[in-house]
């Protein structure tokens, strides 16, 4: 099974749009599903156009449920195990390191290593209908694609460690509370309504600033060195600063007060 099999991607505009395209299985993901995620958004990050990008799933029922348990079955040894978290996270980490914002939108069931999935982005935008948790120990685990780390960060240590334990899915609007989803879309919106008017302040910036500040927030995120990352504020402030869209918007400044 090849990629075209297993994702539908485009370009549209200066969007990235990445759709996990196997409803039958509830678009759980495969060891192919997650290499061919990795390789998606690694083939895409030097694009430099893309000011976004849009992880979803097909159909209305689940974004991803879970890592594909019918096909993990086979796996029972230390070494085995290590192999897919090494390889699920290694395609992860791929999300991650997106030199663009990604926002998951979650168009139903966000469960395990699904869920795993759309903390691996930078934002979650959800469906009312939508559900989203760390249920991996219901099954004896803890989680398998590396996202514990990011369930932490998110919400920190105390509130991450008691959602991971009860290992309850949480609706939209408790995900929202809880600070796992950023936006819900409202009563009678779309999700694609909801994720275009979450996506409008963003799309307005240039490329280069929405690069500068997730860089930033990435090296945040992975725990860069003080001296790193005071390094991507000098280097992204000097490339915006001196890119000609810098001096067309204070060029318009000037002229819009007289």
């Amino acid at each position: 099974m090849n990629e075209i099999d297993l994702l539908a991607v485009e370009v549209h505009g200066s969007v990235l749009r990445v759709r996990i395209d196997r409803p039958q299985m509830h678009n759980a993901l495969s060891r192919a599903t997650l290499a061919a995620l990795g390789d998606v958004f690694t083939r895409h990050a030097e694009d430099e156009s893309i000011r976004a990008a849009v992880l979803t799933g097909a159909g209305e029922k689940s974004f991803a449920a879970g890592g594909d348990m019918k096909e993990f079955a086979v796996i029972r040894s230390d070494t085995d195990a290590r192999a897919l978290h090494q390889s699920a996270n290694a395609a992860l980490g791929s999300v991650r390191r997106f030199p663009a914002p990604t926002v998951a939108a979650l168009n139903g069931l966000a469960v395990g290593g699904g869920a795993e999935l759309a903390l691996a982005c930078d934002f979650r935008v959800a469906a009312r209908h939508a559900k989203i948790g760390y249920v991996q120990a219901t099954l004896g685990i803890t989680s398998g694609f590396g996202g514990g780390t990011d369930l932490m960060r998110l919400l920190g240590p105390g509130p991450g460690l008691l959602h991971a334990l009860r290992a309850e899915p949480l609706g939209a609007a408790d995900a929202l509370r809880a600070g796992l989803v950023d936006a819900v879309a409202e009563q009678d919106e779309t999700l694609e309504d909801c994720l275009a008017r979450f996506l409008e302040p963003i799309l307005r910036r240039p490329p280069l600033v929405a690069r500068g500040y997730k860089a930033m927030a990435l090296a945040e995120r992975l725990g860069a060195p003080l001296e790193r990352r005071m390094q991507i504020h000098e280097d992204s402030f000097a490339r915006t600063w001196t890119h000609p869209e810098h001096w067309a918007a204070v060029e318009r400044r000037a002229a819009s007060r007289g």
